[in-house]
């Protein structure tokens, strides 16, 4: 049985595209790939169809990833379609609520901090988007530690 990770930012134009790319990158190189179904999605609906930001594209390419797929709004369906869903800041996990239908929906929702090896005690994956190539660059140091750790997560259950 596949484990169903969905990943969840603001616009899903940086963070989570990002997420859903390193984990799709992480899990193939260790040939788990049949085992996972992993997605990302924002909040908003601002920039559904779009790719990633082309900064985030950029600094993901220099790290040998593929963000390539195309924003999507969260919906009421993707509590039942994912086991996880892992949220990159304390702003998502609330705003999130709203696409739940019942009670135990929260139950699935994780916040990436959870996640983190290295960076155990950060709060979160700050958005970069109004940043400049440092803010990137964290937020794929952090996106890649906390993928890590969802494999490490997920293997050992």
């Amino acid at each position: 049985m596949k484990t169903r990770i969905l990943f969840v930012c603001l616009g899903n134009i940086c963070r989570s595209p990002a997420a859903e790319g390193i984990l799709k990158a992480m899990v193939e190189d260790k040939g788990l790939q049949d085992d996972f179904h992993i997605d990302s999605a924002g909040i908003g609906s601002w920039h559904v169809g779009d790719l990633p930001d082309s900064r985030m594209r950029r600094h993901g390419a220099l790290r040998g990833y593929d963000f390539s797929s195309r924003a999507r709004q969260v919906t009421s369906a993707d509590f039942s379609r994912f086991d996880l869903i892992i949220v990159m800041d304390d702003e998502n996990y609330y705003d999130i609520k709203r696409f739940s239908t019942h009670p135990a929906d929260m139950m699935k929702v994780h916040r990436i901090n959870e996640y983190f090896i290295r960076y155990q005690g950060r709060p979160d994956v700050p958005d970069p988007y109004y940043g400049g190539d440092s803010d990137f660059k964290l937020a794929l140091d952090l996106l890649e530690d906390a993928c890590q750790g969802i494999i490490n997560n997920v293997m050992t259950k």
